[in-house]
């Protein structure tokens, strides 16, 4: 009978094998693989959390912003007010005789064919400056000819321009029109030209021609008076822009007609925009806290919930404690519980605003006192602190989060290497394998063939017989 009771597949078999003899290597590859993964994206999450977290605590902190804040608003639309938090709270009448301007002039009568190499031209500025441009290298085409944009585009790269003006063209009835716009409000600002150095008879007639000059706009100070006008402060300057009071910036848009009354500007705490402040850190802390309390999860067997890659991190157990201890500081014998910030249960904070408002009442200075700044010049108070704190984690040099990565690069650099080197041992055990079940295979199919033939030998002897 044939010996056929044997069936397989030589590289199905070999491969079988060859898993097998490598399966302890590739299990604790495997494993550590996925423990390396799972914190490479733990630190990932931190990284961002923190980082978005540190973000908020510095943008409470820019410049001259503080967690209270107040507004100003104006009695009609003259314009806007801004205040800081050190901005004294009161009224103030102010009236708008006149905005500042950008003086804007215009020469028409060029023609588009004005022979090139026409010497030098000058923009005259109201304020006594001037700058030299040169129209002998302004024929940027190189047709021999001089045209208005040519000559507008050499005013607005001369050297000395600063882009103190811009000149352009316009095409007004079917004639090219060269226009000189102040970049700078203000009379001092005012721009013009002067055609001595200017050697083509054409194009030096044109620009002097007073008919071909239309002033445009007129360059021109603004003038605010403070109180009624005449009777009141004149206030005259180049901007419309103003900070005459003390944490105040107003920028005027409107004049006000002749007989007008002066219009009242107010300055007084914005318990909105505090809130807002204030809401946006616990905000800002709960998301991030939030982030360190999932990748430090310790689970739930029960629910079939396992722990997290940080569960038992000490590191990152300390750094919690660290910041709730933050933000229980006492500065100037005041926490954060006395401007209604407390803590839950989960550690995530909740804002009293009620209680706010109160305590800011009661001391108006002592919330920016408590919360501080956040910032390399100028580290204080609660923001200071946990900014600081922050910082030794996510420093990209130093930081906890910086080394953690490093380590765990490394670690999946020898993890790749090892795998490569059991990814050779299943080849070699492979080859060897199936090899030796090839061999097998056709010793198995001659014995069958041989079987077969005795078979049938005996078969017909039994018949003969």
């Amino acid at each position: 009978m044939a010996l056929n009771n044997i069936n397989y597949d030589p590289k199905t078999t070999a491969t079988n094998l060859a898993n097998s003899y490598v399966a302890g290597s590739q299990s604790m590859i495997d494993s550590r693989s996925k423990v390396a993964t799972a914190t490479k994206t733990a630190l990932t999450t931190l990284s961002s959390a923190m980082g978005a977290f540190q973000s908020t605590l510095s943008s409470l902190s820019l410049g001259s912003k503080t967690m209270s804040a107040n507004a100003a608003t104006f009695s009609s639309a003259v314009g806007t007010a801004t205040a800081t938090s050190a901005a004294i709270a009161g009224t103030y009448s102010f009236y708008v005789e006149q905005l500042a301007t950008a003086g804007q002039i215009s020469y028409g009568g060029l023609s588009d064919t004005t022979a090139a190499g026409s010497g030098n031209l000058s923009v005259m500025l109201a304020d006594g400056s001037s700058f030299q441009v040169s129209l002998t290298t302004a024929d940027n085409n190189m047709d021999g000819t001089l045209s208005p944009k040519e000559i507008a585009a050499a005013i607005n790269v001369a050297a000395s321009n600063n882009s103190r003006i811009t000149a352009s063209t316009m095409n007004i009835n079917g004639a090219t029109t060269l226009v000189l716009t102040s970049n700078l409000t203000g009379a001092a600002n005012g721009a013009s030209l002067d055609t001595g150095g200017v050697t083509n008879a054409a194009l030096k007639a044109a620009l002097d021609d007073a008919n071909n000059q239309k002033q445009v706009v007129a360059a021109q100070d603004a003038v605010v008076w403070l109180g009624a006008k005449t009777t009141g402060t004149q206030i005259t300057q180049a901007s419309n822009v103003f900070s005459v009071i003390d944490g105040v910036t107003m920028t005027f848009t409107k004049a006000q007609a002749a007989n007008e009354a002066p219009v009242t500007l107010t300055v007084a705490a914005d318990s909105a925009a505090t809130n807002a402040n204030v809401q946006s850190f616990v905000d800002a802390y709960n998301k991030m806290l939030t982030t360190l309390d999932g990748v430090t999860d310790v689970g739930d067997p029960g629910k079939g919930v396992g722990a997290a890659v940080f569960a038992s991190d000490s590191g990152l157990g300390a750094l919690r404690n660290r910041l709730l201890g933050t933000l229980r500081t006492a500065i100037g014998g005041q926490t954060l519980v006395n401007y209604g910030i407390s803590a839950k249960r989960d550690g995530t904070l909740a804002l009293d605003t009620v209680k706010l408002g109160k305590a800011i009442a009661a001391n108006p200075t002592g919330l920016d006192g408590l919360f501080g700044k956040a910032s390399l010049s100028n580290s204080s108070g609660v923001l200071g602190a946990l900014d600081k704190l922050m910082g030794q984690w996510t420093n990209s040099a130093s930081g906890q989060l910086a080394t953690r990565k490093s380590s765990v690069d490394k670690e999946q650099i020898t993890l790749a290497d090892r795998q490569a080197k059991v990814q050779a041992q299943f080849q070699n055990a492979y080859n060897r394998y199936l090899v030796q079940f090839t061999n097998l295979q056709t010793l198995q199919s001659k014995m069958n063939n041989t079987s077969s033939l005795f078979t049938a030998l005996f078969s017909s002897n039994n018949s003969s017989s």
